[in-house]
């Protein structure tokens, strides 16, 4: 290959969902120079609230319409869904007619950002092509052994992988015995600059009980929002006047409503959906609380340092790689009593919340972007090397 060739870059997506992998998807496709790449995003559902977001300059194939694409009558929507289904379970069986009616070129590398996308990226006609996985997600969570087994299987057939961080990758090892000498740990670009600019669209501020937690994450078991509803109403009865609001949508929605109902919270913890750029909510908030179960390296962690607010999370996945604890953070174990104890420190030391506030300073420095562009672009240039 000479040097001013380009190398042809596939990157594999469901859908542009609002979650962490299309954005991370989006960002690469926004920043990895044109001069040595050319990108191309290929969607097995062309709908998702970050359709909008496709840099202008990437070709994008579209395997099959969105739901927005589809007519409005109810009748003939549930017709046209069951026609885009059974197409899609066409072309997962037979992915060389897929690639022979949509791609219709060869590409030096295809990407799957995530385990969604492992089987569609290794089951690719094109032989020749690099295959390069990316993992983010904590497999010490997961009680489906079944399905942990099969990701752990389908990545030792990649030719590289790349783990969101250290704690992704060696928990496989710890747990299962495996390791992944074809591999790297390169965590996710966080947009500082980008958050704190969108904090700035509008003014968010909105009756709350003052002061007031924000969160934001999938509305999923997992993600411990019941538990932090619990910890908000023992907070509440021990006279800690306080409000929390949560941006995000999902399966549990209902639930919560219903937990808040029976707690009667309603008014004190506010669920107020998927949010486009929710970043405006957060600055309005005093701190910020994250009580998953699980998580592997979330970009939330350090937008929320960009923007000053002191942060509660969980002592989970990546998470301890993101906040030195007592520094620029606090670290508790999945546990209602250390949550608790956590969120009530941030509600009567002022002095301690001053000094979490401090240390998130360093905010720029510690999540230095063009360093993990350029671990990523060596990974791209070296996998065709081997």
């Amino acid at each position: 290959m000479s040097d001013t060739k380009k190398i042809k870059v596939l990157f594999r997506l469901r859908s542009l969902e609002m979650g962490g992998v299309p954005r991370v998807v989006l960002d690469l496709l926004r920043n990895l120079p044109k001069d040595k790449f050319e990108l191309t995003l290929m969607l097995n559902l062309y709908q998702g609230e970050l359709v909008s977001e496709i840099p202008e300059d990437i070709k994008v194939i579209k395997i099959e319409k969105g739901r927005e694409q589809m007519s409005k009558n109810p009748f003939i929507q549930k017709l046209q869904l069951g026609i885009r289904r059974l197409k899609l379970e066409i072309y997962d069986r037979f992915p060389s007619l897929l690639y022979a009616l949509k791609v219709k070129e060869d590409f030096d590398i295809e990407i799957a950002p995530g385990y969604a996308e492992f089987k569609m990226v290794l089951g690719s006609p094109n032989k020749k092509s690099k295959k390069i996985g990316w993992f983010h997600t904590d497999v010490s969570y997961d009680k489906n052994q079944k399905r942990v087994n099969e990701r752990i299987e389908l990545m030792k057939q990649f030719d590289w992988m790349i783990f969101g961080a250290k704690q992704t990758r060696q928990v496989i090892e710890d747990l299962y015995g495996i390791t992944y000498p074809k591999s790297s740990v390169i965590y996710n670009v966080i947009k500082i600059n980008e958050a704190r600019q969108k904090a700035k669209a509008f003014d968010a501020s909105f009756p709350a009980v003052r002061p007031c937690f924000s969160s934001m994450g999938r509305l999923h078991s997992r993600k411990g929002y019941h538990t932090l509803m619990n910890v908000h109403k023992r907070l509440l009865d021990s006279g800690h006047h306080h409000s929390i609001f949560v941006i995000g949508g999902g399966s549990e929605m209902e639930n919560l409503k219903n937990q808040a109902k029976e707690l009667g919270v309603e008014d004190t913890f506010l669920l107020l959906g998927t949010q486009k750029n929710p970043w405006p909510y957060i600055l309005a908030s005093d701190y910020f609380v994250l009580p998953s179960q699980s998580e592997s390296y979330p970009l939330t962690i350090g937008e929320v340092m960009a923007l000053g607010k002191p942060i509660i999370s969980t002592n989970v996945g990546g998470i301890p790689e993101m906040i030195e604890d007592g520094v620029d953070g606090v670290l508790v174990n999945y546990d209602e009593n250390e949550l608790y104890d956590a969120m009530k420190c941030f509600l009567t030391d002022e002095n301690f919340v001053e000094k979490i506030k401090a240390g998130t300073k360093n905010v720029d420095e510690k999540f230095d972007e063009k360093r993990i562009y350029q671990q990523i672009i060596a990974v791209l240039e070296n996998v065709l090397k081997k």
